[in-house]
Formats: structure tokens, C-alpha cells, sequence
């Protein structure tokens, strides 16, 4: 495994709509465990291709893991999401509106409105077929990845984006 950097704003890959993972190969193992080890890292709770400079239709989502963590997620927090060519399937008709940062966009966050629950299809690892039913944070988390696939940032659906300090910016996606 090795730790990826994450690009920037200002790289166009970020832009560009990804391709549809069609190779579960060794490379694509390789992809998967660096986006990982590159969220970790980071940290955050979610890591789309793109962000690495792979145009590729792949995400990793994690929730955090500690104790205040599983009180408020549950099993969710700490379980690890691998999906690729991930689609919402369906979304709630319920808007709730928080907080978003971007890994790729240090320094900043921003007010946007994801829906309250989400289904997602996609394939997992291996290239078998899975499905995850998502609320509340982690709907929020898919939605955000999911929009990096289509070269979608959440400045672009922010209502308002603000600069923050380094320390506050640690709470963001």
C-alpha cells in the first residue's frame, strides 16, 4: 500500500467525469487498498478516485471509529464502503441541510442540502454486485463522493462557503 496525493482544486481531473471501473485486476486491488490508506491518512470519512488523479468510477467511505462515533453511527462507524461504478438508486424526498468540506479543497467549508436517506448499487472489491441503505451522515458522505464521479464539487451546490481554521477543518468530509 502506499499513501496517494490528493489533488487540488485547481487539477482538471476533478472536473472530468470518471470512467466505469470494468477491471477488477491487481492494479485495481492496488488502487482500492492506496485510496484507503490515503483516507486514513488524510483523515477523512471519504475518498473518490479523482481526488487521487484516477478517472475512475471508485469510492471509499469510512465513518469515524471512536467511542462518541459508534455511540451516534452505530454499526456504521468504522465499517469500510468500497464501492465501484456507484449509482444512487434512491434518494428521499427529505432535504437536510450541513456541513461539507472536500479533501481536495483544504481549508474550507461550505451549507449544502443532501438527502436524508439514499440507496446505493455499485459493485464492491471483488466486482460483486452490493447495495447499502444509507441515512443520515453517511447518506450525506455517498452523496459527496458520488458527485466527485460526475466532476461535481459541493461548492458548486454550496449555499454559502466559508474559510476555516486548520483545527476546525478536521470535523469536515
Amino acid at each position: 500500500m502506499a499513501l496517494r496525493d490528493i489533488i487540488r482544486l485547481d487539477n482538471p481531473v476533478l472536473r472530468k467525469k470518471a470512467h466505469r471501473v470494468t477491471s477488477f485486476d491487481s492494479k485495481f486491488q492496488q488502487l482500492v487498498d492506496d485510496m484507503v490508506e490515503t483516507l486514513l491518512d488524510a483523515p477523512g470519512v471519504g475518498l473518490a478516485a479523482p481526488q487521487v488523479a484516477v478517472s475512475q468510477r471508485l469510492i471509499v467511505v469510512r465513518l469515524p471509529d471512536d467511542e462518541e462515533s459508534r455511540e451516534e453511527y452505530g454499526d456504521e462507524a468504522g465499517k469500510l464502503f468500497v464501492v465501484a461504478n456507484p449509482e444512487i438508486i434512491k434518494a428521499s424526498k427529505e432535504l437536510v441541510e450541513g456541513v461539507e468540506g472536500c479533501l481536495s479543497i483544504p481549508g474550507y467549508v461550505g451549507t449544502v442540502d443532501r438527502h436524508e436517506k439514499v440507496t446505493v448499487t455499485g459493485l464492491d472489491r471483488r466486482g460483486k454486485p452490493l447495495r447499502v441503505k444509507a441515512a443520515g451522515w453517511l447518506a450525506r458522505v455517498f452523496q459527496h463522493e458520488i458527485d466527485h464521479l460526475d466532476g461535481r464539487l459541493y461548492i458548486d451546490i454550496a449555499k454559502e462557503v466559508w474559510e476555516v481554521k486548520p483545527e476546525a477543518a478536521d470535523d469536515a468530509e
